[in-house]
């Protein structure tokens, strides 16, 4: 009976793997189609990774971007090739499980590195539309300076203080950003006041005749002054005038030699810088000055000790 039964068992394994080898010299021809159709493909993979390279190191700035791109587009080619092989033998089923498991994997991890994957998608998009490269002077979320080094998350800035600040790629994706360099140019503003008691339009006239003749100024019929306000002691003007920037002499430079020379300029012209006064009323409704008060009390004091004399001579 037992040796019945093993004889019945050995049958089927023996049935099994004749069917298993038949159906393994049946998929010969296509696992040879698979192997060689991979090969090629990788092959020629890795000659369009390396065009793709070579234009976008053209394209893009930063070369770490460039590098990710076509490390991306690669990978991508040779999974479309796996799944093309894949299908030669016949495994549709492997291939649509694979492309369901490879589409949650990456559900997953968006989810689990959310921040970093969103700095890294606004590196990608930064590098394409390039607001900003390597050199500029830019201004974000309280950083202002010089872009040293752009990378896939962040973009490293030296401030104006000589500090490298790191700023993650969303920020200044998401945030306003002023780019200081793509106009080549920049304006600078300086407050003045003058006296009530000289002529603005004289002033005015002073001083962008001075600013004019200086070659750090550019764009000199665009150099201007205007009325601003009324100060405690004096007219409020504004000078503006543009000068080139990135460049020399610089932009604290030459608001330093700005105001110096509207200051010499107004001192030629006899005009007057006033520095704050003050006028003390001690009237209490107005008008009367701290000499006529001082008069008043002395008057008043003095008409009292007589007074006080007379009263103690007449007691005496």
């Amino acid at each position: 009976m037992d040796l019945l039964q093993l004889e019945e068992y050995w049958k089927l394994i023996e049935g099994k793997l004749d069917h298993w080898l038949e159906t393994g010299v049946q998929y010969i021809p296509n696992l040879v189609v698979a192997l060689t159709f991979i090969i090629c493909f990788s092959f020629m993979v890795r000659i369009a990774g390396n065009f793709i390279r070579k234009i976008l190191r053209r394209t893009f700035e930063s070369i770490q971007i460039a590098d990710l791109i076509t490390s991306i587009i690669k990978a991508c080619l040779i999974m479309v090739g796996i799944f093309i092989s894949l299908d030669f033998v016949g495994l549709r089923g492997t291939v649509t499980s694979l492309l369901a498991g490879a589409g949650i994997v990456g559900l997953a991890i968006g989810f689990a590195f959310q921040d970093m994957t969103e700095n890294l998608i606004a590196g990608i998009v930064m590098g394409i539309r390039k607001p900003f490269k390597i050199g500029d002077v830019i201004e974000a979320t309280d950083v202002f300076g010089t872009v040293k080094t752009i990378n896939l998350r962040n973009t490293l800035v030296e401030t104006f203080f000589g500090q490298i600040e790191i700023i993650p790629n969303k920020i200044l994706f998401r945030n306003i950003l002023t780019n200081y360099t793509t106009t080549g140019e920049r304006r600078i503003e300086v407050p003045v006041s003058i006296s009530y008691g000289d002529d603005p339009e004289k002033a005015i006239e002073v001083i962008v005749k001075a600013l004019k003749n200086k070659d750090f100024v550019v764009k000199k019929d665009e150099t201007e002054v205007f009325a601003e306000s009324f100060g405690d002691s004096a007219v409020n003007l504004l000078a503006w005038f543009w000068i080139d920037y990135p460049g020399e002499p610089g932009f604290m430079v030459a608001r330093s030699k700005a105001v110096i020379t509207i200051k010499k300029a107004l001192e030629e012209a006899d005009i007057l810088i006033p520095f704050p006064m003050r006028t003390l009323d001690f009237g209490a409704k107005g008008g009367k000055e701290l000499g006529n008060v001082l008069k008043e009390y002395k008057v008043t004091t003095h008409a009292k000790d007589r007074r006080d004399s007379d009263t103690d001579a007449s007691g005496s």
